[in-house]
């Protein structure tokens, strides 16, 4: 501010709170890396931190290993008590999830019925068999949703770098495979990849293309 000689005789300091914006940019970002009705870590996220944990275990020589997990006949829980009742089973069997792994892991929703647990360092396989068995455990406790107890198990197929894959792709391909035959060996199991699987789900899935 000048006076008529052109004097500085003061300032106006104009403040625009953006805290609400800031909030709702950090709030979009956060939805853009995590699933809405779990509130877990989405594919994106996911395959962000699989992508550094094998990044650090080739360069510490060490062992990250994915857990895909489907929970067993949910589509009849689906159809006979609703989607509402659904999702809240899902809610539920992830604070289970979270609760059997590290705060180092990684616990995500890979989609529909579907979780994936990056386990970022581990000194053995059996490690990883261990907490499968732990989650399956957890799992089969009864839920309860509403006023009633609900009681499902899950199947989990289980990758370990880098004997099952070099990249997070290759990893998360194989886990998934070794899923499936978890749920061909009768579900509420978990089965380690094997390279004969890999055979078998191609072979599997020719057969079943030619049968259509």
């Amino acid at each position: 501010m000048h006076d008529a000689r052109g004097q500085v005789t003061g300032a106006v300091i104009v403040f625009h709170d953006v805290s609400v914006a800031r909030a709702m940019s950090l709030r979009m970002s956060y939805l853009a890396q995590h699933d809405f009705l779990t509130e877990l870590p989405n594919r994106l996220l996911l395959n962000d931190r699989l992508t550094q944990a094998i990044a650090s275990a080739q360069r510490h020589r060490t062992l990250a290993a994915v857990l895909f997990l489907d929970v067993d006949h949910f589509k009849h829980i689906n159809d006979s008590l609703g989607h509402a009742i659904g999702d809240q089973l899902l809610q539920s069997i992830a604070q289970r999830l979270v609760a059997c792994v590290r705060h180092s892991d990684t616990v995500s929703r890979h989609g529909g019925d579907e979780f994936v647990i990056l386990l970022s360092e581990v000194a053995r396989a059996e490690h990883a068999a261990f907490t499968a068995d732990k989650i399956l455990a957890a799992v089969s406790r009864p839920h309860r949703i509403g006023h009633q107890d609900l009681q499902v198990t899950v199947s989990v197929g289980i990758g370990v770098y880098p004997d099952d894959g070099a990249d997070a792709e290759a990893l998360l391909k194989n886990a998934d495979i070794a899923l499936f035959q978890a749920k061909t060996h009768g579900r509420s199991n978990h089965q380690f990849f094997e390279r004969e699987m890999d055979a078998r789900a191609t072979a599997g899935a020719v057969a079943r293309a030619m049968a259509r």
